[in-house]
C-alpha cells in the first residue's frame, strides 16, 4: 500500500529515484518492474507491473466508445525497471506529455503512484481542495 507525497528531482537524463520506503517492497514483490503511463488529469501514473497487467486487461476490454482512453493509457504505457540505485527513467515523451520539469511530486495512492510536475501539483491540489464534495467529507470521520 503506497501513501504519502515525495518531493523528488529528475536528473539531467530524466531519471528519478524511487523513495527508499517503497524500493524494497517493489524489488521484492515486482523485481523492480514498473509501468508508467499518462493519466487523463495530465500527470503520469506509475504502477507496479503486476497491478498494471490487471489494469491493462480491464482497459483493453473497454467498449469501442472508450478508444480515446485506451489510446491515452495503453498507447502511452512504458515498462521501466529500477536500476541498481533504485532509479527509473521517465522517457522524454512522457516527461513532455505531463509537463515534467526538474522538480516533481510522487504521490502514493494505494496500489499505484501519480507523478506530477511540482508546480502543476501545487496548483492542482489547491483547486482540488476547493472542489471537495461536502457529501463525501461527511462520510469520513477525522
Amino acid at each position: 500500500m503506497f501513501q504519502g507525497s515525495n518531493a523528488l528531482t529528475l536528473d539531467a537524463k530524466g531519471r528519478m529515484s524511487i523513495p527508499a520506503r517503497y524500493r524494497d517492497a517493489l524489488l521484492a514483490d515486482e523485481r523492480g518492474g514498473l509501468t508508467l503511463t499518462r493519466h487523463p488529469d495530465g500527470c503520469l501514473i506509475l504502477y507496479p507491473r503486476s497491478i498494471w497487467e490487471a489494469k491493462r486487461t480491464q482497459i483493453a476490454a473497454l467498449p469501442a466508445s472508450a478508444r480515446p482512453l485506451q489510446r491515452l493509457l495503453l498507447g502511452s504505457a512504458l515498462d521501466v525497471e529500477m536500476d541498481g540505485a533504485g532509479r527509473i527513467l521517465v522517457s522524454p515523451e512522457l516527461r513532455a506529455a505531463a509537463g515534467l520539469t526538474r522538480e516533481v511530486m510522487l504521490l502514493g495512492l494505494g496500489s499505484n503512484f501519480e507523478l506530477w510536475d511540482r508546480e502543476q501539483w501545487e496548483a492542482r491540489s489547491l483547486q482540488d481542495v476547493k472542489q471537495l464534495d461536502p457529501a463525501v467529507l461527511e462520510q469520513i470521520s477525522f
